[in-house]
């Protein structure tokens, strides 16, 4: 009679003690940085927010005016530059550095406000919007406005003695029918020396010419 095969099972490996049963978490990998460090903006050139001087200023709207999207409205020259102002962009924006104006113009001709970064250090327009948006009024369409206001027959005949521009605001109409609604205007405000408002005056800037003449208690 054959004998009984014996059947010797494998030991387990004994469990290492003193080991936490929590594996470790994975360190992701770290991309490559090449060696570069990152931007610091706190070494940025603190004279690129140093106001824009008369030649700068200068430079940026000959460089506007002679980019080619512009040859229409620098060829009419019917446009008011609003403000110009130093520009400044952080790293890591590739003009980070760069000595940067910007621009913005309304154009009468055709009827659009156009905002630009010149960078100065190049000399190209670097960056240019168009859009039908109402900047303020520059300092030079109030003054306009308000000399277009004065000598109007309509509004001397409302003046009493004493009353004067008080103030002149941008002013745009509330309906499609109001000739403001689509055109660029202004509102100089006349008063008397004690601050009461008398008399609104609504001036068409693109025509100069006065079109309304409204008190000041109905407007």
């Amino acid at each position: 009679m054959a004998s009984a095969k014996k059947v010797v099972k494998a030991a387990k490996p004994a469990k290492a003690k003193g080991k936490s049963a929590v594996s470790a978490p994975k360190k992701s990998p770290q991309k490559p940085t090449g060696g570069r460090k990152s931007p610091d903006v706190a070494a940025s050139d603190p004279t690129l927010f140093d106001p824009l001087t008369p030649g700068e200023v200068a430079d940026a709207l000959r460089t506007l005016t002679e980019d080619r999207r512009l040859g229409s409205m620098a060829k009419v020259g019917r446009y008011r530059v609003i403000c110009t102002e130093p520009l400044v962009v952080k790293p890591p924006h590739w003009m980070a550095g760069h000595r940067l104006a910007r621009v913005v113009a309304y154009d009468y001709s055709t009827d659009r406000c156009v905002d630009a970064c010149v960078d100065l250090d190049a000399g190209v327009v670097a960056h240019l919007e168009l859009t039908r948006a109402q900047p303020m009024l520059s300092r030079d369409e109030e003054a306009l406005a308000v000399s277009i206001a004065m000598v109007d027959e309509r509004v001397r005949s409302k003046l009493t003695l004493g009353e004067s521009p008080q103030s002149t605001l941008h002013y745009w109409g509330r309906t499609q029918k109001d000739l403001a609604y689509s055109r660029r205007s202004a509102a100089v405000v006349f008063g008397r020396q004690d601050g009461h408002a008398t008399l609104v005056v609504i001036v068409d800037l693109l025509d100069n010419q006065v079109t309304q003449v409204v008190p000041a208690e109905l407007f």
